[in-house]
């Protein structure tokens, strides 16, 4: 199977860029020539996991000396592309030193970038947040380049973000236990537009995180409104709240391999009604409530014939919901599509040994339905065929 290159808003391929991975590499390759030959290299071309061969400018260069101990650091800015990606303009900067003899490669994080302060991500719990791949990709650079000049590859490597810190508050990072900053990350160094990758990705490294803090209970929410009320209801600590977002799918296969004891899903009416429908990515580019299916959950609960047909025009869910709030009696649509979710939910999971339950949340915060088999004298209704 193919797939399009995504498309912006003048129907254009959108542009790719490169990893934080990539642009530290690319930094580290640069200030290691310089520190041996004199001369930085700009561009400074490197070597991708899958053969690509990008040329970086460099942005800063400097060589120095301190107490006969010299060093040499470049920058690069990121290019994240078209991708909408928080560290896109940033610059990255490797400082590179040799070491004492037998030393051999080492990380740190310099100002900007994190440290790994719990344990269930790739990277030891006290070290630089460098990911597995960028290290190896700098560990052969260095290994190349010092082979080439018969020494020693006892090479000390910084790797620093001027602006880490302040941009790491809009990143997962401190709900993982990275602290200090960012991360410097990627697998392939190339940034693909819009990416689900990314999200899903860090999805799993919260399962992991979790699991290895020996959490019990985690929750994935669709948005903040619903992860606050859901974290206050069951006093879960932040390290237990997954950034599910629309990936649900993601969340739940992911669990069904690594399980948790339990687990919550917690969102709003709409995105319910489309895991009830059986999507598993809720995001509006993506998936649809479908409102004749709506119609039918309806008639499912008994309502009157001109509210069926309501339903069946209705421009959004939330309309839906109102209409059966205010009918005489109320209809309990919520706690029909809470129950629903939970089916196609716990379908998922495809029998791993994880209590589930699923929580619908009004826009202020307040839980119109919670579906708990554990609690909920009725078990889930039949799919319909």
């Amino acid at each position: 199977m193919t797939h399009d290159m995504p498309q912006n808003r003048k129907n254009l391929p959108l542009k790719r860029g490169w990893t934080t991975g990539a642009c530290a590499t690319a930094a580290t390759k640069a200030a290691l020539t310089a520190l041996i030959d004199g001369e930085f290299p700009d561009p400074v071309q490197i070597t991708l996991p899958k053969g690509q061969e990008p040329a970086f400018p460099l942005a800063m260069e400097a060589l120095s000396e301190e107490a006969g101990d010299k060093f040499a650091c470049a920058g690069i800015v990121k290019d994240a592309g078209d991708d909408p990606d928080v560290t896109h303009g940033a610059i990255i900067k490797s400082e590179v030193r040799f070491g004492p003899k037998g030393q051999g490669i080492l990380f740190k994080a310099g100002k900007g970038v994190g440290t790994v302060t719990k344990p269930g991500l790739p990277i030891e719990v006290g070290e630089a947040a460098i990911n597995p791949v960028p290290r190896h990709l700098m560990s052969m650079v260095v290994s190349e380049i010092c082979a080439a000049h018969n020494l020693a590859p006892d090479v000390t490597i910084t790797i620093s973000i001027p602006t880490g810190e302040q941009l790491a508050k809009k990143t997962w990072n401190p709900r993982l236990g990275i602290l200090g900053g960012l991360s410097i990350l990627g697998t392939t160094g190339i940034v693909v537009p819009f990416s689900c990758a990314a999200w899903i990705h860090s999805i799993h490294r919260g399962i992991d995180v979790a699991r290895a803090s020996n959490q019990t209970h985690v929750a994935g929410c669709t948005g903040s409104t619903s992860e606050k009320t859901v974290r206050t209801l069951y006093d879960l600590p932040e390290s237990a709240m997954l950034d599910m977002g629309d990936f649900v799918g993601g969340m739940l296969k992911y669990l069904r391999r690594n399980p948790v004891q339990r687990v919550t899903i917690g969102g709003g009416f709409a995105k319910l009604c489309k895991l009830a429908q059986g999507h598993m990515d809720l995001h509006s580019g993506r998936s649809q409530v479908d409102f004749d299916w709506l119609a039918e959950q309806m008639i499912d609960l008994d309502a009157p014939n001109d509210l069926v047909a309501s339903t069946r025009e209705a421009n959004t869910a939330l309309a839906v919901l109102r209409m059966a709030q205010a009918a005489s009696p109320a209809l309990p649509i919520a706690e029909h599509v809470a129950k629903l979710a939970h089916m196609k939910a716990l379908s998922m999971l495809k029998g791993a040994d994880i209590h589930l339950d699923v929580i619908a949340i009004g826009r202020g915060g307040d839980m119109l339905a919670h579906f708990d088999p554990k609690h909920n004298p009725n078990s889930p209704p039949q799919e319909r065929r």
